[in-house]
């Protein structure tokens, strides 16, 4: 059985937390919605619609649900060719595919935002497949992506580590049942990785790269 390094993309690979973070909250403005960027930023790795639902509630017109997702990506298309990713992303997915693990990308982006994201990563020889929140009836929380994720891998749970950084990340690896390592480089606290479900938390991908081998990842390897 294969043994499946998973990983999220925004907030985790790439620095774009916060440009999606000032996209829905110029796309929600522009539909005359007052939201804080605080509450957007707290609500960033959430599907399109669960994330709208988790800012305006489910009491919303869910009728301008298209018409906001519509203004953020259009919005966020605008740094496509800008995007950045973290020091050592690329280098952290090529050593763990050299290391025999299966690299999946589990994510909420799609077409041609996943398109400029794998650009910026810039280690697709390294990544074996992608899932996203489009493949599964439930996006994160919901353990559906890393299940499906783990189905490409033809991995199991055991043995098996999730990176994120957001408490969705992380209650959806612990809902699946693999290994969850939290990043900050999101943005997110320790405190608030850690209490949703993050075995170990490190600042960004070069800090999990230099300590991979005290890592869960290393930990699993060892349990083989």
């Amino acid at each position: 059985m294969n043994r499946a390094a998973l990983f999220d993309v925004d907030g985790t690979l790439a620095d774009t937390n916060h440009l999606h973070v000032v996209c829905w909250w110029e796309a929600l403005r522009q539909a005359g919605h007052d939201v804080a960027m605080h509450d957007v930023h707290r609500a960033i790795g959430l599907p399109g619609e669960d994330l709208l639902a988790h800012l305006l509630g489910e009491g919303r017109d869910t009728d301008a649900d298209a018409g906001l997702s519509a203004a953020h990506s259009t919005l966020y298309a605008t740094w496509f060719d800008r995007l950045a990713a973290f020091d050592a992303a690329a280098a952290l997915l090529r050593e763990l595919d050299r290391r025999g693990w299966r690299v999946v990308l589990v994510t909420s982006a799609r077409d041609s935002e996943l398109d400029a994201l794998r650009r910026a990563v810039g280690a697709d020889d390294a990544i074996a497949a992608t899932a996203s929140s489009d493949d599964v009836e439930r996006g994160k929380p919901a353990p559906d992506p890393v299940r499906h994720a783990l189905g490409l891998a033809g991995a199991s749970a055991h043995g098996s580590v999730l990176v994120g950084d957001s408490v969705w990340d992380m209650k959806a690896g612990a809902r699946a049942g693999v290994a969850c390592v939290g990043l900050l480089c999101g943005g997110i606290p320790r405190d608030d990785l850690e209490g949703a479900g993050a075995r170990a938390v490190y600042r960004h991908p070069a800090d999990l790269l230099a300590h991979l081998d005290d890592s869960p990842f290393g930990a699993a390897a060892d349990g083989d």
